[in-house]
């Protein structure tokens, strides 16, 4: 049945909201948010030529659309959340990682236990987490069971029961890990206050109980019992040790949730760090496969929503390496540039981009193994962010020393190695003297004008050797053959081998040791060979012109034969009389060999 969507949209107010789309069969397909739930509905509709592939994909499968309205934006991201969770739409993309970590939840029984979970159930108490690491996880739990005196059984321990003598203390009690609870040996406020303890540890704030620490120690020093002292001044200690641990950024920044996103077509990549009284308490990075063309904005304001739900934050303030698309009630939204808060902001990036360069070295080990060749050109596509594996790659060079003789090269790799039968020299036609960028656009705009002409496939990537003023040039030559954008090319600059891309003013940094780096140096340092070869033969050939030209009667076109015919000056010189009438008439063959015999005698 054909879906008459003008007539749904005419149903559509322009008002905030969240809108859900179904399939024949009546299930959610998709759900959205919207500022303006008639514009961004439509827009799915009107502009459907626009779109890419799987969008296109869930526009032919909407039979039915709802819609909810909302008082503002932020109430519809809250909204949407939910029926994500709820129903999980197969167009949405889903922000759970593919592993539960595990939470440390403070039990709230009466005289709680702390117990390690990966299902959140608030009903059973207050939790902590998630540890992405488990190893930092136990060091904590190990760390409470040297500071205090915590239960680990799950007996019931209520006021009837302990008063009817229920429970014996066991072994735990004995050897000092308990102070026996079961039997009332222990008052329920004083195991509070070091359950309180517990959750002011952690929650990254250590100032309360190290205050209490010191003044135990004092208490038992003032009293002269100096074993109990030097048992306070060892939890003391292994409380700062726990402190000098943990990763401080700055005491002067507040409590902050830190955010980072990158992505490419298929995935987003995010970093979460929460920082507690300047110290940064939880960090987890984790991969987003993309559903549909989300935006990098959308992806990370869900994220953010998520991240702070699931951790509990309280955070005033929350840095990311790009605005929000919504404006969160109470929270401040900051994009730092400069100082301490763009320091932790960038240490969250570097988090996130080493997660994507592993997920992609990962995922090059596993598709090129056994095959070297082709592990460096997958190495090399994920540096760049190419679509398709560079198996066909060119890069360009000019050569000219001084101005004279300027010659430009283009070598060709194909599956890593050199296709030397598909080099070519250039000689500049409509640019005098050393002029790089006018050459290059020149040369661009030739090599690529044939391969169009007899109709010879593209590369899979254009290297340009020089910075930005190359690029741009080689950009140009591109734009008006109507190439560019169909083929990706970038410039590789010598001094610190930056690599730019076109309209980037940033230059990407490769790593040194970096396979996909050394591929790039081996063009460019081939493309700079054959070129200099190249130069040094027209600069050889101008000097043998010239000499000819010293021998009366011989002139530049005359000299030039010669060279054509006879290759070189000792040629020229030993060949047989009939040989160069044949080629310059019998007066200017005399004239040669007259020359020749003068020289000999000097």
């Amino acid at each position: 049945m054909e879906f008459d969507y003008k007539k749904e949209l005419t149903k559509i107010p322009h008002q905030p909201g969240v809108y859900r789309y179904f399939d024949t069969e009546g299930n959610i397909i998709y759900v959205g948010k919207a500022k303006d739930l008639r514009n961004r509905v439509s827009s799915y509709f009107v502009k459907s030529n626009q779109h890419d592939r799987k969008t296109k994909r869930l526009v032919g499968q909407i039979r039915k659309i709802e819609i909810t309205i909302v008082p503002t934006e932020f109430d519809a991201l809250l909204l949407e959340n939910t029926l994500i969770k709820k129903h999980q739409p197969r167009f949405n993309i889903l922000l759970r990682d593919d592993k539960m970590y595990p939470f440390i939840c403070v039990t709230n029984e009466r005289f709680p236990r702390l117990l390690t979970m990966r299902r959140v159930d608030r009903k059973l108490g207050t939790f902590f987490g998630p540890y992405a690491q488990a190893r930092v996880m136990y060091a904590l739990l190990d760390m409470f069971r040297q500071l205090y005196t915590i239960r680990t059984c799950s007996l019931n321990l209520s006021p009837e029961n302990i008063a009817a003598d229920k429970f014996k203390v066991c072994l735990e009690y004995h050897i000092g890990n308990c102070k026996g609870p079961c039997e009332g040996f222990v008052l329920e406020e004083d195991y509070n206050r070091e359950i309180e303890q517990v959750k002011l540890i952690l929650k990254g704030n250590l100032t309360l109980p190290r205050r209490y620490f010191e003044e135990k120690m004092q208490e038992a020093s003032t009293k002269l019992a100096f074993e109990d002292a030097q048992q306070w001044k060892e939890k003391l200690d292994l409380l700062g040790s726990f402190q000098s641990k943990s990763t401080v950024v700055n005491p002067n920044i507040a409590d902050v949730d830190v955010f980072a996103i990158v992505s490419d077509e298929a995935c987003a990549y995010l970093n979460f760090m929460k920082v507690l009284n300047g110290t940064i308490t939880q960090s987890q990075t984790f991969e987003v496969k993309k559903k549909l063309d989300e935006t990098d904005e959308d992806i990370l304001t869900m994220w953010v929503w998520e991240m702070r739900d699931q951790y509990q934050s309280e955070a005033k303030e929350v840095l990311t390496n790009i605005p929000l698309s919504i404006d969160f009630k109470g929270i401040q939204n900051t994009v730092p540039q400069i100082g301490d808060k763009r320091k932790l902001l960038d240490m969250s990036l570097k988090n996130v981009l080493y997660f994507r360069k592993e997920k992609a070295d990962r995922k090059v080990a596993e598709e090129t193994a056994g095959n070297p060749k082709m592990r460096v050109l997958m190495t090399l596509k994920n540096d760049l962010q190419l679509k398709a594996l560079p198996r066909h790659i060119e890069c360009f060079d000019n050569s000219n020393i001084q101005g004279t003789n300027p010659v430009s090269a283009m070598v060709c790799f194909k599956d890593g190695f050199p296709s030397k039968k598909d080099y070519r020299h250039f000689i500049p036609k409509t640019v005098t003297g050393a002029n790089d960028f006018a050459t290059m656009h020149e040369v661009v705009s030739r090599r690529y004008s044939r391969v169009l002409d007899e109709q010879q496939p593209l590369p899979d990537l254009i290297i340009v050797d020089g910075g930005k003023g190359q690029l741009s040039a080689a950009c140009d030559a591109l734009k008006e053959l109507e190439l560019y954008g169909k083929v990706p090319v970038i410039g590789i600059a010598k001094r610190l081998e930056e690599i730019y891309f076109p309209e980037d003013p940033i230059p990407l940094y490769i790593d040194k040791k970096s396979e996909s780096l050394k591929l790039i140096q081996r063009l460019r340092d081939e493309a700079h060979r054959f070129g200099i070869t190249h130069h040094r033969d027209r600069r050889s050939k101008a000097f043998l012109v010239t000499e000819l030209e010293s021998v009366e009667g011989i002139g530049k076109i005359t000299a030039t034969k010669l060279l054509k015919h006879f290759k070189t000056l000792k040629n020229i010189r030993e060949a047989q009389e009939d040989e160069l009438i044949t080629v310059l008439g019998k007066d200017k063959a005399d004239k040669v060999r007259k020359y020749f015999e003068e020289v000999e005698l000097k």
